[in-house]
């Protein structure tokens, strides 16, 4: 039924022919071609991760970085804040010592003011009680 003559092996000289043939020039390229989309693939996907880990960890340096700058504003704040509060409280108490000395003042000008007063009419009790006494001897004398 089969006739094995020199086509046989000069068909399978030929078959490994071909396929040497393509290997070299076609399934080589073909496969290096895979291979070197297979790394950059790899390479892009690895460098991707860590540029990924690298934004990550600079998302959260920033986003402590911000918490900080927000306490370091807040305790500015409050800073001025109680050093406003101070600042006025300390007026208030300059400007009640400087009410209470002028209150003091005046009250003693009132008091010499009523004093003087007191002297004059004193004085004038005094002119006016001799006056009287005068003119009540001098008409009883008369």
């Amino acid at each position: 039924m089969f006739d094995f003559d020199a086509t046989l092996p000069l068909m399978a000289l030929q078959f490994l022919l071909l396929a040497s043939v393509l290997n070299v020039i076609f399934y080589k390229p073909l496969t290096k071609a895979l291979d070197d989309r297979d790394n950059y693939v790899r390479t892009n996907n690895v460098e991707a991760k860590e540029r990924l880990a690298k934004a990550e960890r600079l998302a959260k340096e920033y986003e402590q970085q911000i918490a900080d700058a927000r306490r370091q504003s807040q305790k500015v704040v409050a800073d001025a804040q109680a050093d406003a509060q101070r600042i006025a409280a300390e007026k208030i108490a300059e400007a009640q010592k400087e009410a209470q000395a002028q209150r003091e003042q005046a009250a003693q000008e009132i008091e010499q003011q009523r004093q003087a007063a007191m002297a004059s009419l004193q004085q004038q009790v005094d002119a006016l009680s001799r006056q009287i006494v005068e003119k009540l001897l001098g008409t009883v004398t008369s």
